[in-house]
């Protein structure tokens, strides 16, 4: 049950869970009609709600596993490395 309160905590994470059961729910049902609105799409649009809706939803739970504060510190950590290493970097030349 933790788990699932740690995943609503971060709007991005609840767009995630919310988009990937959405495009989910297109590949498991397929052609249905809403009222006004129509869904019918066909064998490569339901492929494709599939692979959109598994990507969404490992993303989602990829933020709850490794949570934004780790993606920073990376991030911050790449920077630095990349600002310390930037004169060696840029005066590689390639074989001329």
């Amino acid at each position: 049950m933790l788990f699932i309160k740690n995943m609503t905590n971060s709007s991005l994470t609840t767009f995630l869970l919310i988009a990937g059961s959405i495009f989910l729910t297109i590949a498991v049902i397929g052609q249905s009609k809403l009222g006004f609105a129509e869904i019918n799409p066909g064998f490569f649009g339901r492929f494709l709600a599939l692979i959109i809706g598994l990507f969404t939803l490992t993303g989602a739970v990829l933020l709850v596993l490794f949570p934004a504060d780790g993606i920073n510190l990376i991030r911050d950590y790449l920077v630095q490395q990349i600002q310390q290493n930037l004169g060696f970097i840029t005066g590689f030349q390639a074989f001329t």
